[in-house]
């Protein structure tokens, strides 16, 4: 028991250390009157006083085993014991550890139940005559050779409150404290009332032990004598293990007395609710119901019922559910839910809800099915009538989902991709590859400058993927502090380094049956990108600070605005990583190559800022559309929308009012050669591909030649493919 002791003397836990200071001759006066001296037989005065404390400490030792052994048994005698036997368990108890430990008298005291601050006396034993066979581990000081204590000559009645008599001792106990008592005259002044009631049951010494359950205080055990007795701490810890027995005894029949009481009040709830009670015994099949029962049965009351007889009474398309569902109920330990026709006299029928448990003896065995039945006819019609509606809605649902295919259709094509614009050669292509990795499941590699839509690009391929039902995890690793970047993807225990309070959920986790996008993953460390290796290759991951392994399912979509294949040829990208993830590589052009779809760009930008700011602007010079062609945009899409949201701001009526910040390149229109031109459109392409010149996805498919040919315009323009291009770069 996890309770404060308030003890009247100072604790000495060293028994033989102890001894050696208390110890006096069995016949003969007391050494100076001293009220704790330990009775020894005459002939070990003889002897030194360690031998004599020594003594002492083996017949301490021999009584401890005894009581164990009594404890045992008390045990064992409580175990599976019927309630109705409880208090007669309890009393024998008592009698059998007073008799044993030599004490007066034992009190068992529970929480009343007409105050929370008090206890109320249910169980009592009082020594008749003192046991002479039963020696006190510590003798009883105050009586020589030959004398039995007095009886009290009072007895405290059972029902008595604590409160009226103990005050001091009860406000403490209620806490939780244990309370020994090792003389009365040891008490505190505010003790006066508890020390002048003690004093008139003759009781000198003793100690309150409170039993909890569930850290809760449920009542208290006491023990008393006539005499002064100091009680060390391995006798009151065996006196706690006798107060947790009853704890737990009590909490059985504290238990036993609420259930009676609910089922009273159930019983009456039930018929107030026109609900029919019912036990079946399982080993003969009869029923026992209240009179509802009979009542809903159409049965004359207390008629003989048995579960095969109440079966004939079942509709005949309901009777093997209601079968089965019984027979599950018995054997899984599980409850019985099922709604059911009846069958009248004049086959008149009515529907019930029955729900029910099934309650299982101390072996184990099922005894009898115990549950409740209510007539559900007026719902069970009501929900038909629903049904009927709900299939006519659903008709016309239908037709209407009919009539407007067409046009269902038509905005499914309008609106395919959701918020990427352009209907360009070039963004065509990306969203091509969008509608093929979208199904796939598989990791995806979204490369592109700084500003060109690659989390748009992400987006759309979750929306249109079978994940579309959970959301979309976004990590953008260039964000995240190389300290805790770890933590933030994987997860931490708490304690996992200096400042780590709590426990955290990593991003994987919550991504789990979803998608995450980790932007910027070149910015990963090598470290880090080991333990993304094995989530994209095994599906497990683990937590900073923990070796337990946890199991993910997660679609891994990774965007850079870096070379990574040059990365990894300078050791700063992992090889085996960079080919989990480019399992399906996505290039975003930049908005420099997709010129032809600027106006459509920048007039959706410009309703949807003017839209935002409460303005109608619904026109843009011509002039003003040649400015942003001719503009490099080295923030691509980015930029375009912050020019855009600019010039909104600026404007005052209906026509839109460029103001581009900065002192951002444009492109000139000067005249260049044919060979140039096509030079320049040759580089475009192969930086778009990442120098990839053959496959569905090189530079040669994009400029509709053969790989050859283009082989040999690249030689002839003096542009270099890439194994010449990494050379020189390494030479440089």
């Amino acid at each position: 028991m996890n309770a404060e002791t308030c003890q009247t003397s100072e604790p000495k836990d060293n028994l033989l250390a102890w001894a050696l200071n208390h110890t006096s001759p069995a016949t003969g006066p007391r050494a100076n009157g001293h009220s704790k001296n330990l009775q020894v037989p005459i002939y070990l005065w003889a002897c030194s006083p360690e031998e004599r404390a020594k003594a002492l400490f083996r017949r301490a030792q021999n009584l401890d085993l005894q009581f164990e052994g009594l404890l045992v048994d008390i045990l064992a005698r409580f175990a599976n014991l019927p309630v109705e036997q409880v208090d007669h368990e309890i009393e024998d108890a008592l009698k059998r550890v007073c008799n044993a430990l030599g004490l007066q008298w034992a009190q068992l005291w529970r929480n009343s139940a007409n105050s929370c601050a008090s206890f109320t006396l249910t169980h009592h034993y009082l020594q008749d005559s003192f046991p002479s066979e039963a020696t006190p581990p510590e003798g009883p000081s105050n009586i020589s050779p030959g004398m039995k204590p007095a009886l009290a000559t009072q007895t405290m009645p059972l029902g008595t409150d604590s409160q009226a008599l103990f005050p001091w001792l009860t406000s403490h106990v209620r806490r939780g404290k244990k309370i020994v008592v090792s003389r009365i005259d040891d008490l505190p002044a505010e003790a006066a009332q508890d020390k002048a009631m003690l004093a008139q049951f003759e009781t000198r010494s003793g100690m309150v032990i409170p039993f909890l359950v569930e850290g809760q205080v449920l009542g208290a055990v006491a023990f008393g004598m006539q005499s002064e007795r100091f009680c060390p701490d391995w006798l009151l810890k065996r006196l706690e293990h006798v107060a947790t027995v009853f704890a737990q005894a009590t909490a059985r029949k504290v238990s036993d007395e609420k259930l009676r009481a609910s089922e009273a009040q159930l019983s009456l709830a039930a018929d107030s609710a026109g609900a029919a009670l019912w036990s079946l015994e399982l080993s003969s099949g009869r029923f026992h119901t209240t009179p509802k029962a009979y009542e809903l049965l159409e049965l004359p009351n207390g008629s003989d019922l048995t579960f095969e007889g109440f079966l004939a009474m079942v509709h005949p398309e309901d009777r093997q559910r209601v079968r089965v569902a019984t027979d599950q109920a018995i054997l899984t330990r599980g409850d019985l839910s099922i709604e059911f026709r009846v069958v009248l006299s004049g086959e008149r029928n009515y529907w019930v809800s029955t729900r029910g448990r099934c309650q299982y003896s101390s072996a184990g065995t099922p005894e009898r099915l115990m549950g409740a039945t209510v007539d559900i006819t007026e719902r069970k019609s009501a929900q038909e009538a629903l049904a009927n509606s709900y299939a006519e809605i659903q008709q016309l649902k239908d037709r209407l989902q009919a009539e407007s295919e067409y046009l269902k259709t038509e905005i499914k094509v309008s609106h395919a991709h959701g918020h990427v614009i352009g209907q360009g050669k070039v963004i065509k292509r990306v969203l091509h590859d969008v509608e093929q990795a979208a199904p796939a499941d598989c990791p995806v590699l979204i490369s592109g400058e700084t500003g060109t839509g690659k989390e748009l690009i992400a987006q759309e391929i979750h929306r249109l993927s079978r994940r579309k039902s959970q959301m979309m995890v976004l990590v953008n690793c260039a964000a995240l502090p190389s300290a805790l970047v770890e933590s933030e993807l994987f997860g931490r225990e708490r304690g996992a380094y200096t400042g780590a309070l709590t426990s955290q959920v990593g991003r994987f986790e919550l991504a789990n049956g979803s998608t995450i996008f980790l932007d910027e993953v070149g910015e990963l460390s090598l470290e880090v990108q080991a333990k993304l290796l094995r989530v994209l290759q095994q599906g497990e991951y683990q937590r900073l600070g923990s070796p337990k392994t946890h199991k993910v399912d997660v679609r891994v979509m990774a965007a850079t605005n870096r070379d990574l294949a040059a990365e990894v040829r300078k050791g700063r990208f992992r090889e085996d990583l960079y080919y989990r993830l480019n399992v399906f590589p996505i290039a975003i052009p930049p908005l420099r190559e997709r010129i032809d779809d600027l106006p459509l760009l920048v007039f959706a930008f410009m309703e949807e800022f003017a839209t935002r700011m409460g303005k109608k602007i619904t026109k843009l010079p011509r002039k003003a559309m040649e400015i942003l062609q001719r503009h490099t945009w080295p923030g691509n899409i980015r930029e375009l929308r912050n020019v855009i949201e600019h010039s909104v701001i600026l404007s005052s009526g209906d026509t839109l009012k460029l103001t581009i910040a900065g002192d951002g390149a444009t492109r000139e229109a000067q005249p260049v050669t044919l060979a140039e031109a096509e030079r320049e459109h040759i580089l475009r392409t192969l930086e778009s591909t990442s120098w990839r010149i053959k496959g569905p996805h090189g530079a040669a498919k994009i400029l509709d030649l053969e790989p050859s040919t283009l082989y040999s315009r690249m030689q002839k323009l003096g542009i270099p493919h890439r194994r010449q291009k990494d050379e020189m770069t390494s030479l440089s």
